[in-house]
């Protein structure tokens, strides 16, 4: 995952192409993905607004879960791209098909760079038939395209909420469901150093799934010491298992996307 494909690509897929620029400018790829916290995201990248800040999150959490394969998550998509199935795949692109297929085509491309993708749609507890309406412009007195909505949104995501859960549970692994991390208030975790968690140019942990001894015995390293970005903050970052890259927000607002 060169930052070639995470600047075209990836943010197309997750319905951002507006921050393509930025995420090219400062060479984010694969491995700096998932390293990326919420203040990287405004500081750095110029993503200013929280629910893109939390869609973008949910992306990387959904790469996360996949071990950063994007051939796998690819052979996904294919299977479901003609059929209403494993929606937590889905691009921005699919869900604009899927909108136009429950007879709301009018109302379809207003998601259009709106960060909304199926990793939101399942992961995110608070992402229900409001936002969904919100996203697409749904006036708050079409009572009846509401309800429609809301049927339609229940029978496509809430088969894949209960089996994510039911699959973590056989596992015994912790659920993508990050109910917790979204709602965590803004406590110790949030108090920490002013820089923690900022862009940082180090040699971090590969993904599950990858070794810094793959192709080739290249180091995937983050450009050694060298990057786009500035130098400070470079203090190890906490361990992923003590938090969502999320924590401190109390839920998701879709406005203005």
């Amino acid at each position: 995952m060169d930052h070639h494909w995470v600047a075209k690509a990836w943010l197309s897929d997750v319905g951002l192409p507006q921050y393509s620029q930025a995420f090219h400018n400062h060479l984010v790829d694969g491995r700096m993905l998932n390293s990326l916290t919420r203040r990287d995201l405004e500081r750095f990248l110029s993503v200013t607004k929280k629910f893109h800040q939390i869609s973008l999150l949910l992306g990387i959490e959904l790469l996360h879960a996949l071990s950063f394969d994007k051939e796998a998550l690819q052979a996904r998509r294919t299977q479901c791209e003609h059929q209403n199935m494993d929606p937590l795949v889905w691009t921005n692109h699919r869900v604009i098909k899927w909108v136009k297929e429950i007879d709301l085509k009018e109302f379809a491309d207003n998601l259009q760079s709106s960060g909304v993708h199926g990793a939101v749609m399942v992961l995110d507890p608070s992402f229900n038939t409001d936002a969904m309406a919100t996203a697409l412009g749904i006036p708050g007195g079409k009572h009846m395209i509401r309800r429609h909505l809301s049927e339609e949104m229940k029978a496509l995501i809430s088969e894949a909420r209960a089996n994510l859960q039911q699959d973590s549970e056989r596992l015994s692994t912790p659920t993508l469901l990050r109910q917790s991390s979204l709602c965590r208030s803004p406590g110790s975790a949030s108090r920490r150093s002013e820089d923690e968690g900022s862009l940082r140019r180090r040699a971090c942990k590969p993904p599950l799934g990858c070794s810094s001894k793959s192709h080739g015995a290249r180091d995937l390293g983050f450009h050694g010491s060298c990057g786009s970005l500035p130098r400070e903050g470079r203090s190890e970052a906490p361990p992923r298992a003590e938090g969502s890259p999320m924590h401190g927000y109390s839920g998701i607002e879709v406005t203005n996307v």
